[in-house]
């Protein structure tokens, strides 16, 4: 496990690692926050994987886990954890992980630089 950035502030502005690597706004790591709490355990962070897939070439894929690897990077803003694999983390270099409700509804979004095109729900990416 390599942990790269540890955020805090009450900011909502997106900040990004100083090594760019992956950034977690204030709004995403209140919610991972709330969820974890909602399931009992405080350990739980919110892992992300890119795997190949969807109708643009890659998708997103968000699971909860207390478990880290020996592989994981995390990343960590006022007590919540964002755990990501190696590999997925090439495909996230300077992206936002974002936690956004608005008439469309509720969820986590990336917004990734390196993604040259996506599909319609978001859920997939070329680069």
């Amino acid at each position: 496990m390599t942990e790269i950035a540890t955020q805090t502030g009450n900011s909502a502005a997106p900040t990004a690692p100083a090594s760019g690597e992956l950034g977690l706004t204030a709004s995403a790591a209140r919610r991972i926050l709330k969820v974890a709490e909602s399931e009992g355990n405080p350990a739980l962070g919110l892992r992300i994987s890119v795997s190949g897939g969807g109708c643009s070439g890659f998708q997103y894929s968000f699971t909860l886990d207390a478990d880290e690897t020996p592989d994981d990077v995390v990343i960590s803003r006022d007590g919540a954890r964002l755990l990501v694999d190696t590999v997925s983390l090439e495909y996230l270099r300077g992206s936002e992980l974002d936690f956004v409700e608005d008439l469309s509804g509720a969820g986590f979004r990336i917004s990734n630089p390196l993604a040259t095109s996506s599909c319609g729900c978001g859920n997939s990416f070329a680069v």
